[in-house]
């Protein structure tokens, strides 16, 4: 097994309610099911063939973990610090929604070992909470940074949306001054994606989803390039933003194709093997999950092997996003591909490096076809 340190996330997959947008695995439950699938999740950390690998990031994720109550996330985070012990300075961050945002909680987290918070903040406005089916509302947000904040947390994110139902350039401008006036070291920014199996997917089909347009969309993407940089907040991945040395180091693991524990249920993981690197995913439903962890039953409900060329397909899809870009040669074999690609003016080359224009970064899906 091998002892270097290893990025660890956990899926907390209960909500107060499941929003229009989200594909993720996260249901609206609540009462014993909490109860039974915590200790599920306690038991599977301890069960870990990882046993004793240390953790350089410890991230957890969901649905909503603040959802759970204070002992329930406290029982998790002292079941991996006992299966993967943190390294010294490890980033241990927990998601939250506004509307979750209870002072006592925060404190015994931030006291429990926690010191990053991501609060999905969504948006300042009310209608477009109203919209995405958020069981916060605009006050709150600040409310929540606020509550962050006294508990002792000095590493906070906030994430927004743009591109919504309704939306133009004024609405989401206001919503980035609103947000760097809170002086956050991160930003998230997303464009709103429609999914399949969301209830945004079948408005849009139904012709009922009043979608900004493409330039639109564009023209909001660079206002957040504009105004996080006007903010402090240097821009280090395609949508995301951090004041210098706050850049999400968790995410980090992912955008540069490391290894990554994944407990919970849906939680999906990538590990060496003596197999080699295996990427897998838990049973998703927490009923099923429970079950199969009391019968002691395999949890996986998919995974798969990652060759060569898997991985360095991977390796260049994420590492693009980020602008410090790809090795030449390393990872980016195809020379005339990328002759290619810097002809349209979508990539640039700095020594051994390639990395994304900032007008690539609107195509990067496209170079990352072209590079593969």
């Amino acid at each position: 097994m091998p002892t270097d340190p290893v990025a660890v996330y956990v899926h907390i997959p209960f909500c107060p309610s499941k929003c229009g947008y989200c594909d993720f695995n996260s249901y609206a439950m609540e009462g014993d099911v909490i109860d039974r699938t915590v200790r599920a999740i306690v038991t599977e950390i301890r069960r870990s063939r990882q046993k004793g690998r240390p953790a350089k990031t410890v991230f957890f994720g969901g649905g909503t973990p603040t959802f759970i109550s204070e002992p329930q996330i406290l029982s998790i985070l002292e079941a991996v610090f006992e299966t993967h012990p943190p390294i010294e300075g490890a980033e241990i961050t927990s998601e939250a929604n506004p509307g979750t945002a209870d002072i006592t909680k925060f404190v015994a987290m931030r006291r429990g070992g926690f010191n990053r918070m991501s609060l999905g903040a969504q948006s300042f406005s009310n209608s477009d909470l109203l919209t995405l089916g958020r069981v916060h509302r605009s006050d709150e947000i600040g409310r929540a940074f606020s509550v962050a904040r006294e508990a002792g947390f000095d590493n906070l994110n906030l994430d927004l949306m743009f591109g919504l139902p309704g939306q133009d350039g004024t609405g989401w401008h206001r919503n980035l001054d609103t947000a760097l006036a809170l002086a956050p070291e991160h930003l998230s920014l997303y464009c709103l994606t429609i999914e399949p199996n969301t209830a945004f997917y079948r408005l849009q089909l139904k012709g009922q989803l009043d979608l900004p347009d493409d330039d639109v969309q564009v023209a909001m993407y660079e206002d957040s390039v504009a105004r996080a940089a006007a903010g402090g907040l240097e821009q280090y991945e395609i949508s995301n933003f951090s004041k210098p040395g706050f850049e999400c180091r968790h995410n980090l693991c992912y955008w540069d194709a490391e290894e990554y524990m994944g407990y919970g249920p849906g939680a999906v993981g990538s590990t060496e093997t003596e197999f080699g690197r295996i990427r897998y995913t838990n049973l998703k439903h927490p009923d099923g999950y429970c079950k199969a962890i009391e019968l002691n039953l395999p949890l996986s409900c998919d995974s798969e092997i990652l060759t060569d060329e898997m991985r360095r397909t991977e390796r260049i899809m994420l590492g693009l996003r980020l602008n410090r870009g790809l090795p030449i040669g390393e990872v980016l074999l195809k020379h005339q591909a990328i002759d290619k690609v810097v002809a349209k003016g979508w990539a640039e080359i700095d020594g051994e490096t390639m990395r994304l224009t900032p007008q690539g970064r609107h195509f990067c899906s496209e170079v990352a076809l072209e590079l593969i």
